[in-house]
């Protein structure tokens, strides 16, 4: 929703080691690759971060991060807490996170299930870690609880324009300012 609403806004597409689910391509919702390429991409130096989750590993290649940087776009990253915690080390200020929550465990088990993407097992597993994953929001700038997805989204807009507007990323304030008050 958020990527309809703003066009300077592009998404991160992460590589894999998961299994193509029904519905999906490569190179539009993952970069599916078996674990000689991920391991070769780790090699090389082509991910801005890269973690195991859920038995199988995502990593984020840095080239098409920096490539929308370079062209004044903000990345959307759809990446678990093992993630943000690198890349807030690599991005420092540049990064900005915003840890979403279900308004409850039940929910979040009935929106997995309502998703019809994953096995009763998957979910199954996913439900018993899914505590742990969320002890992490306190990592974030900002949290929001997704009650209603409108709501949220205009949340998550909200956040995007308050970061878009701090002074440090106003390219070109300093000289508007001082031509202001010449």
């Amino acid at each position: 929703m958020l990527l309809g609403a703003d066009p300077a806004v592009t998404m991160s597409i992460s590589a894999t080691t998961r299994p193509r689910r029904p519905g999906e391509t490569d190179d539009v919702d993952y970069h599916f690759v078996d674990d000689g390429e991920f391991d070769r991409m780790i090699a090389d130096d082509e991910f801005i971060e890269w973690a195991p989750v859920f038995d199988h590993r995502y990593g984020t290649p840095v080239a098409p991060i920096k490539a929308a940087m370079k062209q004044g776009r903000d990345v959307l990253f759809d990446i678990d807490w093992q993630g943000t915690q690198q890349l807030h080390a690599e991005m420092g200020e540049d990064l900005v996170r915003v840890f979403i929550l279900p308004p409850s465990m039940a929910e979040l088990e009935r929106r997995l299930h309502t998703r019809g993407t994953d096995s009763d097992d998957i979910i199954a597993g996913r439900m018993r870690r899914a505590a742990d994953e969320i002890s992490h929001w306190a990592e974030y700038d900002y949290v929001l609880i997704n009650e209603s997805t409108d709501t949220c989204l205009a949340e998550v807009q909200a956040v995007i324009a308050a970061e878009r507007l701090k002074r440090w990323r106003q390219g070109g304030l300093v000289a508007f300012v001082r031509d202001l008050i010449a």
